[in-house]
């Protein structure tokens, strides 16, 4: 199973520029799912981030594996339509390699433990096969009418 980007913008409430997924290549309901986020150099934050190397700032890296988490949420719960309110909440992130653009970061999140109600994922950024980032995510999803 997999989802294009019309199938993701009609999931997250986000566009560009804060949109931070651009296609899920492999869901596994209640396992695992792994997205991707093409980096480009076009991106606003790399105005300012900075001029002379431009890097990928850590917490739009950590809205990536928040958006992938709740996609992971999404698909696990099996949700259906848009009409939906989720809250994260981070544990823990921690960042082990720069990101910079041209680069593609691979998204794998694979669940910790859900009590019902709450889900807690571990999102992890790969760059090349190589670690970028990682955090345990905690997610809610509650619908509304």
């Amino acid at each position: 199973m997999q989802a294009d980007s019309q199938q993701i913008r009609a999931l997250l409430p986000h566009r560009f520029p804060f949109l931070m997924i651009d296609r899920v290549v492999e869901i596994h309901p209640g396992q695992k799912l792994t997205a991707l986020k093409n980096i480009s150099v076009n991106e606003p934050h790399f105005i300012g981030h900075f001029p002379n190397e431009k890097v990928m700032p850590g917490v739009l890296i950590v809205e990536a594996m928040a958006q992938a988490s709740y996609l992971y949420a999404h698909y696990s719960q099996k949700l259906s339509g848009n009409k939906y309110i989720y809250s994260l909440q981070t544990v823990d992130a921690k960042f082990s390699k720069p990101v910079f653009p041209g680069d593609q970061l691979c998204i794998e999140v694979v669940p910790i433990r859900s009590d019902g109600r709450c889900t807690m994922v571990r999102a992890e950024c790969f760059v090349d096969g190589v670690s970028a980032a990682g955090a345990e995510i905690g997610i809610t999803v509650t619908g509304i009418s």
